[in-house]
């Protein structure tokens, strides 16, 4: 997939919810790469994540960007990480020292695609692609679509599906809210904050199929139109 969307808009869980459906934790291989501009953008990334995988079990996620100490980074690629996040630079120097190995990846992530190529990266990139399995999934995020975008994406991606959001001079405001609820609770603690917003449209997320199709039938019954579509 190739995808054309502002920062800020959300990307990060968009490919992140994917890419952990297709972790199995039980494989003790490296099965997904992000690559990142930039160190700060590589460590708001884990952070995403993690809070994505924190109902997951045993999920590792690990950071590899420079400014840290090689032989830390070494010791810690021991125990191979489900997923890594990081910056070409140091991702590169890893799989050339041989304490990277990225032959069971699945996923690879180039996020900000068109701000490495202008930082540079762009040798580093491909090098870090001969590492991977033409198997992989290859998905691709840029805020722009330049000519060099483009020739990456026919180089790296088959029959990728594009998408691109509508550009906004502003991006929304958007208000998070938590609630703590046991396992007995949540199906009426949604019911009641359904009945209070009323909104147009909502997605709810669920764990498993079966709670897809729980949470849908308890909804009905309560005269909440709600569709399970559970992949």
């Amino acid at each position: 997939m190739r995808a054309q969307a502002q920062t800020g808009s959300g990307k990060t869980a968009a490919f992140g919810i994917g890419v952990l459906n297709r972790i199995d934790s039980g494989r003790f291989h490296t099965q997904a790469l992000v690559l990142c501009p930039t160190r700060e953008l590589a460590d708001q990334v884990s952070n995403v994540l993690r809070q994505l995988a924190r109902f997951t079990r045993n999920i590792k996620i690990l950071t590899l960007c420079g400014g840290q100490p090689m032989s830390a980074q070494r010791d810690s690629l021991v125990h191979a990480p489900h997923i890594v996040v990081g910056t070409p630079g140091r991702i590169l120097d890893h799989l050339k020292r041989d304490n990277l190995d990225l032959s069971q990846l699945q996923s690879l992530v180039l996020d900000e695609a068109d701000r490495m190529l202008e930082m540079g990266f762009g040798d580093d990139m491909e090098a870090i692609i001969g590492f991977t399995p033409d198997s992989r999934q290859t998905l691709l995020f840029s805020a722009t679509w330049p000519d060099t975008i483009a020739s990456l994406s026919q180089r790296f991606q088959r029959d990728a599906l594009a998408v691109a959001t509508e550009a906004q001079s502003e991006l929304p405001a958007i208000e998070q809210q938590f609630i703590e609820a046991s396992a007995s609770e949540r199906i009426n603690l949604l019911s009641a904050l359904l009945s209070q917003k009323q909104p147009a449209s909502c997605v709810v997320f669920c764990n498993t199929k079966r709670e897809c199709d729980e949470i849908a039938a308890a909804l009905n019954e309560r005269q909440i139109s709600a569709i399970a579509n559970a992949c």
